[in-house]
């Protein structure tokens, strides 16, 4: 790890005592507590005037990917004049540390800030080290504070407190001899997350940088919704809060303490009009072109707030959306793993001590791959893949062509059904009798690409390009559900919770049924089409069904998986889907992609 300067030492003694948030009995008494230059920025120089430009540098769900994206996943779509569009190949630790250190240049007043998930989810590169080596790539690449997302909660409170405050894995210890984790230099904030018992928050709520008498506080939230997303083992003992009322209750207290600039960093997000990351979120009024959990969320954050950085729906947008007092506000979001950068200028008045609104400008761009490595990045890739690689290169099958997961344009899955296949093909041999399985959408993390990301060989699926597609460890379990429950969890997909932003599981083979996009809420699932190999399905009836864990508790909204009889759990389902892969494919007979026609999709 890069030695430590005086102004990362500073940032470090300062997310320690800020991760020590909880045990302070108000927040005042930790800010009392922090050294006078705990929060002094690394950059220095300008002139002095009535206001001063803050360039404002973020990115948002990286989920450990360190190396390029393979496949879908690492391009971005990009409007051009003549009204056409065109993929461009972006992201990689090592072009996004070029990126930012580049768009410093020549920025004396610059701060870097992330809205979450960060780490989770995770490419075997990074996710077999438990996620150090995407944190010591934070910390190169001067990161000076994040938000947590759902994903930090992937392994657990503890495991989250060990990435901010450094120590080796308490299970598999130190991985490289000599060397201990050290942490995060930069702080997590954790605003509406707190202990159950204690009432405090687990993290830092906030944190203020500071330089020349600029002063710019960060309130860090979670959506509220995060126990609906990650494993109850990961949330056991938290509550997470509502994101409007914690923030607006945190910029009460950063007004009162004379920080009258705020951002949030915020993980949640919305649905742009549009996937190119160039288009105007605006026209033809602000934030016309955005959908959304945040445009709620947006217009009920406190005027005193002067920007929004916003993540987890991995989505690219420049929106001004405007707050309750009907002001515009910057609302961004650059996409995922990397693949984009937000420079956001904030024009601050150093008489009013706030951010002149109606300077405010922002654009993402794209993090090229035809720029310069960063070396630095490049030597720790190196290093990490070295101790991978026993592991990683290994093949597990093999794949006549791309089989798009997270980048299907569809919402039905190629891979996705591969995998619920997978996970139906291992149930069989615990249990006969299981007659399907269902997969959820947020599981299938990448796209399996033919072309050959090292010297494996075009076509060869290794187990680390595997368990970048499902990287949880979650297992394969089986419960009996009635037909009722089947027809209800599928209704799931697209009412209740899921209703603004359908989660549609996918199918094992012999599974089929209709869509009615044109419908609303449960309607949408035409019941009457369900079939299981050409049968209907019969309410009364008792069906062993397979599903991962996250599912089988009740995950992702989908109550009805919750409610199983007779639980049996079988192995981890990235064994299980290379045990498939394994099985089912050579060399000179290949596995083709599914045609995803299980679920028909009216429009």
């Amino acid at each position: 790890m890069t030695p430590l300067t005086p102004h990362r030492t500073r940032r470090r003694v300062a997310s320690r005592i800020l991760a020590a948030a909880a045990g302070f009995a108000t927040v005042g008494a930790l800010v009392a507590a922090l050294p006078a230059n705990a929060t002094q920025d690394r950059h220095h120089g300008g002139k002095r005037g009535r206001t001063v430009d803050v360039q404002l540098l973020s990115f948002n769900d990286f989920h450990g990917n360190l190396e390029p994206p393979a496949g879908s996943s690492g391009q971005v779509t990009e409007n051009l004049p003549d009204g056409t569009t065109r993929k461009v190949d972006a992201g990689g630790v090592e072009y996004l540390a070029t990126s930012l250190r580049t768009a410093r240049k020549s920025h004396p007043y610059s701060v870097t800030a992330a809205a979450g998930d960060l780490i989770g989810a995770s490419p075997l590169l990074s996710g077999l080290f438990h996620d150090e080596p995407t944190v010591e790539a934070m910390n190169k690449l001067d990161l000076d504070v994040t938000s947590v997302g759902n994903h930090e909660f992937d392994e657990g409170a503890t495991e989250l407190a060990r990435m901010q405050n450094g120590g080796c894995h308490p299970k598999d210890g130190c991985f490289e001899d000599g060397k201990k984790f050290k942490g995060a230099d930069y702080p997590y904030l954790a605003a509406n997350v707190t202990n159950e018992k204690t009432g405090k928050p687990i993290l830092a709520p906030y944190w203020v940088w500071k330089h020349n008498g600029v002063k710019i506080g960060f309130i860090g939230v979670t959506l509220e919704g995060t126990p609906d997303i990650v494993s109850a083992d990961g949330v056991k003992g938290l509550k997470f809060h509502d994101e409007i009322e914690t923030v607006n209750k945190y910029a009460k207290i950063l007004d009162k303490q004379g920080v009258k600039s705020i951002v949030t960093l915020i993980h949640e997000g919305g649905v742009p009009a549009s996937g190119s990351y160039n288009y105007d979120c605006d026209s033809p009024s602000g934030g016309a072109g955005i959908s959304g959990p945040i445009v709620d969320i947006a217009k009920g954050i406190s005027p005193k707030v002067d920007a929004l950085v916003t993540g987890h729906t991995h989505n690219a947008y420049v929106c001004t959306i405007p707050d309750p007092s009907g002001k515009p506000r910057m609302v961004t979001s650059a996409s995922s793993y990397g693949k984009l950068y937000t420079d956001t200028t904030l024009t601050y008045d150093r008489r009013t001590k706030d951010i002149v609104r109606t300077s405010v400008k922002s654009a993402n761009h794209v993090v090229s791959r035809t720029q310069p490595k960063a070396a630095d990045m490049t030597a720790l890739i190196g290093r990490w893949n070295k101790l991978a690689a026993p592991v990683a290169n290994q093949p597990v099958g093999y794949i006549s062509a791309d089989i798009p997961g997270r980048g299907a344009a569809s919402p039905e899955e190629p891979l996705g059904d591969l995998i619920a296949d997978a996970q139906l093909a291992h149930a069989k041999t615990l249990d006969p009798k299981t007659s399907l399985a269902l997969m959820n959408p947020g599981g299938v993390r990448s796209d399996l690409v033919y072309k050959a990301s090292g010297s494996e060989g075009d076509g060869v699926v290794t187990y680390g390009e595997g368990f970048t597609v499902q990287p949880f460890s979650n297992t394969v379990n089986l419960a009996d559900l009635t037909g009722a429950q089947v027809i209800t969890a599928l209704q799931q997909q697209v009412s209740g919770s899921n209703e603004a932003s359908p989660k549609i599981l996918q199918p094992s083979a012999g599974l089929t049924y209709t869509l009615d996009m044109t419908k609303t809420g449960a309607a949408r699932v035409v019941v009457d089409s369900i079939r299981l190999n050409g049968a209907a399905i019969d309410p009364a009836a008792t069906y062993r069904v397979a599903m991962n864990s996250f599912l089988a508790g009740g995950g992702d909204g989908f109550a009805a998986l919750g409610q199983g009889k007779n639980p049996l759990v079988g192995s981890d389902d990235l064994k299980a889907f290379n045990d498939y892969l394994t099985a089912n494919s050579s060399a000179t007979s290949p596995i083709a992609p599914p045609k995803a026609d299980r679920i028909t999709i009216v429009k």
